[in-house]
């Protein structure tokens, strides 16, 4: 099977293959191996939490994506990259960590040209709920059984998610001198019961207790800083799994736990310089910047991958105000330091009141990048679904990739039919 054949049949399969294959009654089995009742306490409240079917990827398209990550690993490793976004970056980002920082989202949409990166995510969630959700696939007919991974049984990515952290640690404990073991962790939310993702903060506490670290679901608020340590009531926390979007930790509410990523308290992954210098939204107009590149010494190879990977970006300053909006129907408007389509605009949805606020605000402005698509059956009726592909990466590397599914102007989780849904590779003759 030729690359160009492979990424044809993935499209195929995407428009014609409606077929439901949830395995719904392991998918709660699965859960309930949590505790009892913990299906239904997910799906209260959450009903398209998770897709009833796949989405197919050809293999080079998952190739194209890896090498974009590796490009984009390759000028963040850079000291005059790091200074030049540093600039930009809240004060707390400029303390150094020896640990990148766990759970980069590389999100992408299949373009016409192929994977283009829309952006680049710390604490993006969802990567345990994923790797859970592809054990409850089945085979819904004879093409797709043929795509389907060797084992989906397998505790892979369960396995991965756990090394990543204990990376995190080693790499912490050499700088500050600690055991080669966290003891406990904190698993770190506002109201975390209120959160929507809330079911996966069970999930990591159980897979932690499962390796033999403690670990507690807390607010930032319930944290305390006394002799040098970070503690959680009489109960010392040694690593923080930080899934605030409080990204530079500078709300009040979070003192605590700023300090303690000032002091070298406790480990704090992610935080606040592994989201400057990947996650803030300018950093794209950098990476677009061919002439800035070279500058900093970047091969030709990594520069074209960068321009051929990522949609054009730019800022959005008051003195291109005409310009941007002539071409606004071309762009994608999103703020700085946004997260999850808040406050982000398709330019031809934009209102004129809406974009003066935009001009005023610290907004990039994206060459707009349509989401390929999904079609689904839901309720008897097929029904087209948009499709983007995250990548849950740890120091360069790819460890799962998921596809988000919905309806509307950006990705939710409100869309019937629509949610997480695993990701199936179309292999290609390199195979």
């Amino acid at each position: 099977m030729s690359n160009h054949y492979s990424i044809e049949l993935a499209d195929r399969l995407n428009a014609g293959c409606q077929c439901v294959s949830l395995d719904r009654a392991g998918l709660e089995a699965e859960l309930e191996r949590v505790s009892p009742g913990f299906h239904a306490e997910v799906m209260a409240g959450r009903p398209h939490l998770f897709s009833d079917s796949v989405a197919f990827v050809s293999a080079e398209h998952v190739r194209r994506m890896a090498r974009l990550v590796a490009a984009v690993e390759r000028v963040v490793a850079l000291p005059a990259y790091a200074a030049h976004v540093l600039a930009w970056a809240p004060e707390s980002a400029r303390h150094r960590s020896p640990a990148p920082g766990v759970f980069l989202g590389y999100d992408f949409h299949l373009g016409n040209t192929g994977p283009q990166l829309i952006e680049i995510n710390t604490n993006a969630g969802g990567g345990l709920l994923n790797a859970l959700l592809a054990r409850a696939q089945k085979a819904c007919c004879d093409d797709v059984e043929a795509l389907l991974p060797g084992d989906l049984g397998s505790d892979t990515p369960e396995h991965l998610f756990l090394e990543m952290f204990r990376a995190e640690w080693r790499a912490f404990a050499a700088k500050v001198g600690a055991g080669d073991t966290p003891q406990r962790i904190a698993i770190v939310d506002e109201a975390p019961l209120t959160q929507y993702l809330y079911p996966e903060f069970v999930l990591f506490r159980r897979l932690f207790e499962h390796a033999g670290i403690a670990a507690v679901i807390c607010d930032p608020q319930e944290l305390a800083l006394r002799d040098g340590a970070l503690w959680h009531g009489s109960e010392r926390i040694d690593l923080v799994y930080n899934r605030l979007t409080d990204f530079a930790l500078d709300d009040p509410a979070n003192a605590t736990l700023r300090a303690a990523w000032l002091s070298d308290a406790a480990l704090i992954t992610p935080h606040p310089q592994a989201h400057a210098l990947y996650a803030d939204k300018r950093n794209l107009v950098a990476l677009c910047d061919d002439a800035l590149l070279a500058g900093w010494g970047v091969d030709a190879e990594t520069r074209a991958t960068l321009a051929n990977k990522i949609p054009r970006t730019e800022l959005v300053v008051p003195e291109h105000a005409g310009d941007l909006w002539a071409r606004r129907k071309q762009l994608f408007f999103k703020p700085a330091a946004g997260y999850g389509s808040k406050a982000a605009y398709r330019g031809d949805k934009i209102t004129k009141r809406v974009f003066d606020e935009v001009l005023a605000g610290n907004y990039i402005a994206q060459a707009l990048v349509p989401p390929s698509s999904r079609t689904l059956r839901v309720d008897q009726a097929p029904v087209e679904l948009k499709l983007d592909l995250r990548n849950y990466v740890y120091a360069g590397h790819v460890q799962l990739i998921a596809a988000r599914l919905w309806q509307g102007q950006t990705t939710n989780f409100r869309t019937p039919g629509g949610g997480f849904a695993p990701v199936l590779t179309v292999p290609s003759t390199e195979e």
